[in-house]
């Protein structure tokens, strides 16, 4: 996987042998666009942090998920495999990664085949970060923008890896404090967004899709922001929103933290 030039202060593992946690990039943040801004604002916490961190660039292959949902063993098994070995040249110990299907993939898929990592989701990353003090809230330092906030518990976090709080007390800090108008549908009982289990590429009747309920849901919360913490909802909750005719904000968590602290 070629990783976007767009992310010229993240080190590889080759220029920072030394790093301390590998930062899985991801496929969505290596070719999409939107989500490469998740993948800056993530560098630029890191870097705020000072974080020894490493990317693998050119060497990161995709991990696989997808294509183990939709079927295709042997295909994800290939995939794994050659991540492994890359993993292992680098004596990669602790992993954090901003997609909650790479961390389910890398924790959970991975050791089936040897793979036996420390992995995190980047909301449990940076919260430790604020309680340790590394990323304090900058009081009128690029504080976000006004408005009640909403926070979308993607599929793969919540109901399967069982993180709830972590992003909601990054979410806390990011706000200053401000309270987040929760979903009836939240935690471990989320609504998933429509792309969860390989759903993303498969074709929707437009006037039943999963993502457009969602985001009215977010919506009838009166919230001016619709945070979450996975490339994929970040994706289906902005079309949701669109689909509706509404200017609300859809935005990673990471994103709203360094926005908070003027990165």
């Amino acid at each position: 996987m070629s990783t976007t030039p767009e992310l010229p202060a993240a080190p590889t593992c080759q220029e920072n042998p030394a790093f301390e946690i590998l930062y899985w990039v991801g496929c969505a943040a290596s070719y999409d666009r939107r989500a490469q801004r998740v993948a800056r604002a993530m560098v630029k916490l890191l870097r705020h942090a000072k974080v020894n961190f490493a990317i693998l660039g050119k060497e990161e292959k995709c991990t696989g998920d997808s294509a183990r949902r939709l079927g295709d063993e042997f295909l994800f098994q290939e995939l794994a495999t050659a991540n492994i070995a890359t993993l292992a040249k680098y004596n990669v110990k602790r992993i954090v990664a901003h997609c909650p299907h790479c961390v389910n993939a890398l924790l959970k898929d991975y050791s089936q085949f040897g793979g036996y990592y420390e992995v995190v989701h980047h909301s449990q990353l940076l919260a430790d970060l604020i309680k340790a003090g590394r990323l304090p809230a900058m009081a009128g330092a690029g504080a976000a923008q006004g408005g009640a906030v909403t926070y979308h518990d993607p599929c793969y976090l919540a109901r399967v890896n069982g993180i709830h709080d972590q992003p909601r007390e990054v979410l806390q800090t990011a706000l200053g404090g401000q309270s987040l108008c929760e979903m009836k549908r939240n935690r471990a009982g989320t609504s998933c967004c429509g792309a969860g289990g390989g759903r993303m590429w498969m074709e929707e009747d437009p006037k039943q899709r999963v993502s457009t309920g969602r985001a009215q849901e977010a919506l009838a919360t009166g919230a001016t922001t619709v945070a979450t913490g996975c490339p994929f909802c970040l994706t289906m909750m902005t079309d949701g929103v669109a689909a509706h005719g509404a200017e609300a904000r859809v935005l990673d968590l990471a994103e709203l933290l360094a926005e908070r602290l003027g990165l």
